[in-house]
């Protein structure tokens, strides 16, 4: 039986990695350390919460003491545990300096002190900053422009430091933004989508200009289970979804994908340093032999679907009940 501790496993993306795991091996089990901020949901994993193989402890990643529990025995550690909301970051950038670097550290020093066999730190595409034609490799330097990205990305060269240093077996994962089933409606996407589903307008930045690139949250985990087990220790990885659009094509498709017009968009103030334009070259994974399976629209809907669904999960959150 091989294990893994997976950190923020009560959130969005790591929830969903999680599900993947225990849906497609059964040699495996799962330690989920998560804090249970705002944004982890133990209705994200209801459903395998029974499950022998799954074991959850409530838990902060700056806090040796219980990460060392948390990891003893892991043979590999996942690092999804992170403050990711841009402006949340500007408004508190103390709390992602707390979670994103001295998190980031505290989870290095427990590998190195159990030995564990692998980390991966799952990192996101906004360290590079913006580009305004082509697109990110691995090797470019990294220039974020907003406390959250300034936080990865001091985590990202934190853990590979301890690869060089310490020969610590670690692998970087930088995805572009991800959607789908679990995310807390802050992000865009469920923002407009549970918005919508209220009759409620969506607030857009500035002329709507910004270029995403959307990669399916499934499509994610499967890179980053394939890079588990296929990936090289001291590599980055890009993980791109190949599906960039401005934000005002994206809201025309959320507004048409769920019967409503123009009216319903409201353009507000641009927040502080955003980023124009995020693309990602994702070459180096293809050669592993991943590529983004789901048709961006196809997910969308799939996405607006889920959330059709699944009122009483976003309605709890919206009213602050879950924490």
């Amino acid at each position: 039986m091989k294990k893994i501790l997976v950190t923020g496993g009560a959130g969005f993306i790591g929830s969903n990695f999680i599900r993947r795991i225990l849906n497609k091996y059964d040699d495996y089990r799962i330690v989920n350390l998560d804090k249970l901020t705002y944004c982890g949901n133990p209705d994200n994993l209801k459903d395998i919460s029974k499950d022998k193989r799954y074991k959850f402890v409530k838990g902060d990643i700056a806090d040796s003491k219980v990460v060392e529990k948390a990891a003893k025995g892991c043979d590999y550690i996942i690092n999804f545990a992170a403050a990711t909301h841009v402006d949340r970051s500007i408004e508190d950038p103390a709390t992602f300096v707390q979670t994103n670097v001295f998190g980031t550290h505290v989870l290095l020093e427990a590998a190195k002190k159990l030995k564990t066999k692998l980390m991966i730190q799952i990192s996101t595409d906004e360290v590079f900053g913006s580009i305004a034609e082509g697109s990110f490799k691995e090797t470019d330097p990294l220039m974020p422009n907003s406390p959250y990205s300034a936080s990865k990305a001091a985590g990202d060269l934190l853990a590979m430091s301890y690869f060089v240093t310490y020969k610590l077996p670690v692998i970087i994962t930088r995805s572009s933004n991800n959607f789908g089933p679990y995310q807390y409606p802050e992000k865009v996407i469920p923002l407009f989508i549970t918005n919508l589903l209220q009759d409620r307008k969506v607030p857009l930045y500035a002329d709507g200009m910004n270029v995403r690139d959307w990669l399916y949250v499934i499509d994610n985990c499967e890179a980053i289970d394939l890079i588990l087990h296929k990936g090289r220790s001291g590599e980055i990885y890009n993980i791109g979804g190949t599906a960039e659009i401005t934000n005002l094509e994206l809201t025309y498709n959320i507004l048409q994908m769920l019967g409503k017009d123009k009216r319903y968009i409201e353009y507000v103030k641009d927040r502080p340093g955003h980023d124009k334009r995020y693309s990602l070259d994702i070459t180096k994974l293809r050669a592993l032999g991943w590529h983004p399976k789901h048709n961006f629209k196809e997910a969308l809907e799939t996405t607006i679907d889920w959330y059709r669904g699944n009122k009483p999960w976003w309605t709890k959150l919206l009213k602050g009940s879950v924490c």
